[in-house]
């Protein structure tokens, strides 16, 4: 499949795995994810592997992938950034719901449902998975766990945010939602995800989540010390933002969904 196409006509749902060198665990995974969407989905739906400057045989493996398997695609992002593939699929997207979630699949796919239910019912803009939420049931180490929760009441008391779980690798969003919120997201990186809920929040779109089973992928490519400065410096921007530019934003309409792919 050519990869500058995101997603086919007809499609539904658009499930976006941003990877950078998982060659290791790729067709693995994929497979996993596959036959677990040809069971239960009901309605059209694909896989988009994207492939943001993987420096190993991850594109590869991708391609392959995308000729063995019916309803996968792949796309080539030239730089790195889990947001910047982020924004360039769901940019690319012909689908009403797009979504999201982690390569490891730390989190129970049984959820995945549930997450795109209130999409596609219209029930809800955005929909997030959650480790925080009543319900959920996570086994990490210590360490994360601690991040985890500190970072997201730091979240709250400094955005006054209704949201439980930002960082959450577990995501769905309308169409719609997409076009207003993208072209103005600024992080390429991994506030991606904090950014877009804040921007949802405060232009009064409805986020909807869902407590999550999850489990710690212990080979994660985190770098927690430079990801935790990144979204301390993103929570800054993103207060003074909302402070003088709050009444402009709460205006805003969408605008075409292929102008978000270009920032």
């Amino acid at each position: 499949m050519d990869e500058s196409i995101a997603s086919t006509a007809g499609t539904q749902v658009d499930v976006v795995i941003p990877v950078y060198n998982e060659e290791r665990v790729l067709e693995e995974k994929i497979h996993e994810l596959h036959d677990f969407l040809s069971s239960v989905m009901y309605v059209p739906w694909q896989i988009v592997i994207a492939d943001n400057a993987s420096t190993d045989k991850t594109r590869e493996v991708a391609q392959k992938l995308s000729r063995d398997l019916q309803h996968v695609s792949t796309l080539h992002i030239p730089h790195k950034g889990r947001g910047l593939a982020l924004k360039t699929a769901w940019g690319q997207s012909l689908a009403s719901v797009m979504t999201y979630m982690d390569v490891d699949l730390s989190t129970n796919l049984n959820s995945f449902l549930p997450l795109i239910a209130p999409i596609l019912s219209g029930h809800s803009d955005i929909a997030i998975g959650s480790r925080l939420r009543r319900g959920a049931r996570v086994s990490r180490r210590f360490k994360r766990e601690f991040i985890s929760r500190s970072y997201n009441l730091l979240v709250k008391f400094v955005m006054h945010s209704h949201f439980s779980d930002a960082q959450c690798g577990f995501k769905a969003i309308s169409a719609r939602a997409a076009r207003l919120l993208l072209p103005r997201i600024e992080n390429n990186t991994w506030f991606f995800d904090t950014e877009l809920l804040l921007l949802a929040e405060h232009m009064g779109l409805r986020i909807f989540e869902v407590p999550v089973d999850w489990i710690e992928d212990l080979d994660s490519r985190v770098n927690i010390p430079k990801t935790v400065m990144e979204d301390v410096q993103g929570l800054w921007r993103m207060r003074l933002k909302l402070w003088f530019q709050r009444d402009s934003l709460r205006e805003l309409e969408p605008v075409p969904v292929s102008e978000s792919a270009s920032r």
